[in-house]
């Protein structure tokens, strides 16, 4: 009979974000491959761990006591109110780096979240993402056009387009990266050896555009597409003990 193929999962807001343990390699590793899909999806297999910041649908029928609480990210200084998803992408930064941290994370929010070099929460920043603002302008006026692919769906590389979808979609892009970009000088003005972790879906988008600016170089901007999976497997690695109980989860949000 087959092993059971380990499997994680992080509900977002608009995506649920699986790792699920790969084919075994040469040398009996087996990495994960990640996945990205839409909601709503019910397990086929209760997952190794789960943490949410999205809605859990009830069909979904996961079990409460691998469910990931805040509490369990070992995060210094989180405030009750922190979500999971930047509570695990601030600590799991932290210790790939051992280095003070800023986060972008760049999905349905752009989150900016700062851990100081003790691994202590130091704040952060929330920008509405890529598909909340071409949503709200295309929403809010009259003339402009809805995007369903979001920043994928007009891409054009111009700088400066003359279609209107790409002029949204490369505005968009070039502020999310702008505001990453001051971020990023404000806190390495104090912290000057705090790295620069991206992460999220529109991470790759706005990856250029960082990489444009000659104070970000390898040393500097690190790219963890799958952060908070990364993390969820990190502090979960195996399948609980039958019968082991857990703390009861909490809601939690960005």
């Amino acid at each position: 009979m087959p092993a059971r193929q380990l499997r994680w999962l992080l509900i977002g807001n608009s995506r649920w974000h699986w790792a699920l343990e790969g084919a075994e390699g040469l040398g009996g590793e087996r990495p994960p491959y990640f996945l990205h899909l839409p909601p709503p999806m019910a397990a086929e297999e209760p997952p190794v761990a789960w943490a949410a910041v999205g809605p859990v649908p009830p069909q979904a029928a996961l079990p409460a006591e691998t469910r990931l609480a805040l509490e369990d990210v070992p995060l210094a200084d989180a405030p009750p109110w922190l979500g999971i998803d930047r509570a695990l992408a601030g600590w799991w930064a932290a210790r790939l780096t051992a280095s003070p941290v800023l986060v972008a994370d760049a999905g349905t929010v752009l989150s900016l979240t700062r851990v100081d070099g003790c691994g202590r929460f130091a704040g952060g920043r929330l920008v509405a993402g890529a598909a909340l603002q071409l949503g709200a302008m295309a929403s809010g006026t009259q003339d402009l056009p809805a995007l369903e692919g979001g920043l994928a769906s007009a891409a054009s590389g111009e700088l400066w387009p003359r279609d209107t979808a790409a002029a949204m979609t490369q505005g968009v892009v070039e502020g999310l990266a702008a505001a990453v970009l001051e971020a990023g000088r404000q806190v390495r003005s104090v912290e000057a050896s705090c790295r620069i972790v991206l992460t999220g879906g529109d991470g790759p988008a706005l990856l250029p555009l960082l990489r444009r600016s000659p104070q970000l170089g390898e040393d500097v901007l690190l790219h963890r597409p799958d952060l908070c999976l990364e993390a969820l497997m990190a502090l979960r690695p195996c399948p609980p003990p039958v019968g082991a109980a857990q703390a009861s989860p909490r809601s939690s949000r960005i």
